[in-house]
């Protein structure tokens, strides 16, 4: 079995966004969030692995949407209720799950991201959970 270094899964956000911090957003800020992706990316995964220098360089977004649009969806609705465990139904109502594939990667766990994100009113689009 090899172990690519610590990936933060199964763990709880070091902290949660501040609800009155937080803007609301639509299904419509979707353009917006994939924009942010290109610097929020790099800043949450870095580029690789001392083995896989690169594997972070180029992803592909599974899904992109607020988490109330997830409903319906057993997959992605579970990441809904995990972000309404970890910080409450309100956060987690004002959030997006970005899942990413990530082409380089040498194996489905590596090659899967989760990411939790939120708009905050001065600062802007953030990651607040990174499953994978």
């Amino acid at each position: 079995m090899l172990f690519f270094g610590s990936i933060q899964g199964y763990a709880q956000p070091k902290e949660c966004p501040v609800l009155s911090e937080l803007k609301k957003t639509s299904i419509k800020d979707k353009k917006e969030v994939i924009e942010a992706l290109n610097t929020l990316i790099p800043k949450t995964y870095g580029t690789g692995l001392d083995d896989f220098p690169d594997i972070y360089t180029k992803w592909n977004v599974v899904t992109a949407k607020p988490f109330p649009k997830t409903v319906g969806n057993k997959e992605e609705e579970d990441y809904f209720g995990m972000a309404k465990t970890f910080c409450g139904k309100e956060i987690a109502e004002k959030s997006w799950l970005v899942r990413l594939d990530f082409p380089k990667a040498p194996g489905a766990n590596l090659a899967q991201g989760q990411i939790f994100l939120a708009k905050s009113k001065e600062k802007g689009w953030f990651v607040w959970f990174q499953y994978h």
